[in-house]
């Protein structure tokens, strides 16, 4: 989710981030630590995982669960708040492990709080990210097998848009193209609407904004099951970037002096972390040890979701799917004699 969200800014919601955690933590209704025992005990009964809102945080969340449940024993719970609040909830003991942190989206904020010791890193769960706008593939190759024809066969940038403005025609204002943007409060929304003023795409294009992600899957599924031209923002991973043949425009390389100076490079890809709170490491060291090696990417969490998508699959099913699919890759997670246990209950 994303939706920097799902190399990324999908949300902003810094300026709320003391109420969101406030508001969090006392939802959570525990004190002293997730699981209301005193700060210094040693032990802990329910593992709780922050849900901040996605799909692919819930997929990590069941994975991780399934895991830690038949293989180690312990008990766990999912507990949803925002994103900035579940930041805080590991941070303040409320909750336990947080599985995909968009560490962009609150860079100093995360980054003082792993200093500070509040919350503990364990691992890059993936750094792979991808965010900007994206035509679909057949835009630029065709499609023979659809009867399309290439309808932009020389597009390759962004900066290539303006000369095939009316291949994206909007049907609203036909004397321009449309950019389908961002969702209004995403920290991608204010990037975009940057660029298109800064690169001068607005003389040829309007930037419209969908009012919520549904609505631009929307217009993306629909143009793509059409075979239709559309330009618009997107990331990933996603189960739309697994399910549909996309291509994300190309940018200027990144390099921060000119990110910061109104967005005039690529979305820089992000450093999506596991964190934990820091007392975890003495209360479930093995649980810990696990967390350190969960390492996925962007292509199979895609890969992942868009099973999910096609299947209408919840996600404790993708989960369990996930560990049939990828035995290689979680079994050298854990001891052998964990990966064991877990297959043996989910077989």
């Amino acid at each position: 989710m994303k939706i920097f969200n799902q190399g990324s800014i999908r949300q902003v919601l810094l300026a709320g981030i003391l109420t969101a955690g406030a508001v969090f933590a006392s939802g959570c209704g525990v004190e002293g630590g997730s699981t209301g025992e005193s700060s210094t005990s040693n032990k802990i009964d329910t593992i709780k995982f922050a849900d901040a809102g996605w799909d692919s945080i819930r997929l990590h969340n069941e994975i991780a669960r399934t895991i830690i449940e038949e293989g180690y024993g312990y008990k766990t719970e999912v507990m949803p708040g925002s994103e900035t609040g579940s930041l805080i909830g590991i941070s303040n003991g409320s909750l336990d492990v947080y599985m995909e942190i968009w560490t962009g989206n609150f860079f100093d904020q995360y980054n003082e709080a792993v200093e500070s010791g509040d919350i503990v890193e364990l691992s890059v769960n993936f750094d792979d990210t991808k965010e900007g706008l994206y035509v679909p593939t057949y835009v630029i190759e065709g499609d023979p097998e659809r009867g399309i024809e290439p309808m932009a066969p020389e597009l390759k940038s962004i900066h290539d848009l303006p000369e095939y403005w009316e291949v994206f025609k909007d049907e609203e204002q036909p004397n321009k193209g449309r950019i389908y943007g961002s969702i209004p409060g995403w920290a991608a929304d204010a990037v975009l609407e940057a660029k298109v003023e800064n690169y001068g795409l607005s003389e040829k294009y309007n930037y419209f904004q969908p009012g919520s992600d549904t609505a631009l899957n929307t217009s993306l599924i629909r143009a793509y099951e059409r075979g239709e031209a559309w330009v618009g923002y997107y990331w990933e991973p996603t189960w739309i970037a697994g399910m549909y043949d996309l291509t994300l425009l190309e940018d200027n390389p990144y390099n921060e002096e000119e990110w910061m100076d109104g967005y005039r490079t690529e979305f820089p890809s992000q450093r999506l972390t596991i964190a934990v709170q820091k007392q975890l490491p003495e209360q479930a060291p093995d649980v810990t040890e696990f967390l350190r090696n969960y390492e996925t990417s962007s292509e199979i969490v895609s890969h992942s979701l868009a099973y999910m998508q096609k299947n209408e699959a919840s996600t404790e099913e993708v989960a369990l799917w996930f560990l049939q699919e990828y035995e290689d890759l979680w079994t050298q997670w854990v001891p052998s004699e964990i990966a064991e246990k877990v297959k043996a209950e989910i077989q």
